[in-house]
């Protein structure tokens, strides 16, 4: 049996099982909070390991794997930067959050401030990220498969990522929050038992010798000892100040946007108590600690078995580096049909990997449009429950379609680095409005206005200017050059502008409510009350 057969077959069983869990879950979606919430039913393991599941995207298992195998030290910054953020949203968001909402954080925003105009902005930031997030599971999905079946035309990827389009829309459409859920933890058992496996063999065959894989890396890579040191991406001598600019600003976009994305926040509504917000981040930072450090090995095995010129060849961003080492890994320890076996194991997990996030980014942007958008200020809150779930699911069909077509035309970027941007437009709109809101007294709606159009404008102003859209052979538009704006990420600039608008706009506007300052202090602190968050 071909690899190209026997992943064919993992990959159904898996859609397979997954449809059966989304027709249960269903089943059992009877009303808002079990469409946006799961019922609020999930124990902090669960959760934990759904999380990890939204979090351990296509990003973290091929892009990552794939920078570090093409780049070396500098491919790990981003899984130093994904696992970093996790302190940050643990000790900074997750249970104040969930305390102070009910189904998306325009709940918490909009809690003592102007309804209309706080949830509008906050549906466009959750929109935007989300889509941003999308692009770069759809450039993985095109990509594993071009590999997988050795497909070179651009009709078979497009195809792809009709597909997993497609499935993401029924994930949400008819299983919502439960179903997404479910999906999400099967998908990170899969994820972190099959980058385990890989792993085990990898330094199976270098003697569990971390020195003798990292050398062999080096040797391999043909850049010597500079593979195993900063500098060969980032902060390149050629790059000069711009360079340095654009790592700082890199990390400061992996550090602080995790706490600002949509897909995440939503999880922190699905547990019953704060305490098991808490438990399932402990969970989710445990598991995707592991889960990095795998990446270490899976990048430098990549390098050192597969080597940097023929994943080039096969993907230029790198993002088939981990499939290419599974199938040369197997072909070493198992022979040609243990090699079969395993490329078509792990492509099928990485599959799962994209299917669960996309499902999960879907839901977040459809229930913000129908909760924050439609209900509360097209309708102002005189909607049922039941037209609000199915503006939902609508709003899914056309955010799915709209991600189908930018994710068709994306596929030259790393994937990797298309999350990085939606980590920096994150933490430039959403962080500064949630920290605001959560811990200043003086915040109101002209700053939160101001916060998150001013922090999710900046970002993606900058980044249409920039060379990841134009002006480089690996750009969105190749062909084109209207690049004025030097850094990839626009994190540095656009971070500090959004807290700038949040502030500015909150001096500059006499409005003020202490008396529901002090109820959201009450309520992010002891619970007390969230459920009512949002009935005023």
């Amino acid at each position: 049996m071909s690899h190209e057969t026997l992943a064919v077959i993992l990959f159904l069983t898996f859609v397979a099982g997954t449809l059966a869990i989304t027709v249960w879950a269903s089943r059992h979606t009877k009303d808002a909070t079990d469409f946006y919430a799961g019922g609020r039913s999930f124990s902090g393991v669960q959760n934990g390991l759904a999380i990890g599941g939204d979090y351990m995207s296509a990003a973290s298992f091929l892009g990552i794997a794939g920078l570090i195998a093409l780049y070396g030290y500098d491919g790990f910054l981003y899984s130093i930067g994904f696992l970093v953020a996790w302190l940050v949203a643990l000790l900074l968001v997750a249970e104040l959050l969930r305390n102070s909402g009910r189904f998306t954080m325009a709940d918490v925003l909009a809690f003592r401030m102007s309804p209309r105009p706080v949830r509008t902005a906050a549906g466009v930031s959750t929109i935007a990220v989300s889509i941003f997030y999308l692009l770069a599971q759809m450039v993985g999905a095109g990509a594993l498969v071009a590999l997988l079946f050795g497909f070179t035309s651009d009709f078979a990827k497009n195809a792809t990522i009709v597909l997993v389009g497609a499935l993401m829309i029924i994930y949400v459409t008819v299983g919502g929050m439960k179903g997404t859920t479910w999906v999400q933890i099967v998908k990170a058992v899969l994820l972190m038992g099959g980058a385990a496996l890989v792993t085990l063999l990898v330094l199976g065959k270098f003697g569990f010798n971390l020195s003798t894989l990292l050398r062999d890396a080096a040797d391999q890579s043909g850049k010597g000892d500079a593979f195993l040191e900063p500098g060969l991406r980032y902060a390149t001598d050629a790059s000069g100040l711009t360079g340095k600019l654009d790592l700082i600003s890199l990390g400061l976009a992996l550090v602080l946007g995790t706490a600002g994305l949509p897909h995440i926040l939503i999880r922190f509504y699905t547990v019953p108590t704060s305490r098991d917000a808490r438990k399932s981040v402990q969970w989710g930072i445990g598991l995707i600690g592991v889960f990095y450090l795998l990446t270490l090995v899976l990048g430098f095995g990549a390098a050192a078995l597969v080597g940097s010129d023929a994943i080039r060849k096969q993907n230029p961003a790198g993002n088939t580096a981990a499939p290419q080492l599974a199938q040369e890994i197997g072909n070493r320890v198992f022979g040609d049909a243990g090699g079969t076996i395993l490329l078509a194991v792990i492509a099928a997990v990485a599959f799962a990997t994209i299917l669960a996030v996309v499902a999960g980014l879907t839901l977040a942007s459809s229930s913000s449009f129908a909760h924050d958008l439609y209900a509360h200020v097209f309708k102002r809150g005189k909607v049922s429950e039941r037209e609000e779930v199915r503006v939902a699911r609508i709003a899914a069909l056309v955010i799915g379609a709209v991600s189908i077509v930018l994710g068709i035309y994306a596929q030259r970027l790393n994937v990797a680095f298309l999350v990085a941007l939606a980590f920096a437009v994150a933490a430039s709109g959403n962080l500064p409005a949630i920290l605001y809101s959560l811990f200043w007294k003086r915040f109101n709606t002209s700053g939160a206005v101001a916060a998150i159009y001013g922090g999710l404008g900046s970002a993606v102003f900058l980044v249409t200017f920039s060379p990841v859209v134009s002006g480089k052979e690996t750009a969105l538009f190749a062909d084109a050059d209207f690049a004025w704006f030097p850094l990839e990420n626009p994190g540095i600039v656009s971070i500090p502008f959004g807290f700038l608008c949040g502030w500015l706009g909150t001096v500059l506007s006499k409005e003020y409510n202490n008396a529901k300052y002090a109820e959201i202090e009450v309520r992010s602190l002891t619970g007390a009350g969230a459920e009512g968050a949002v009935q005023h």
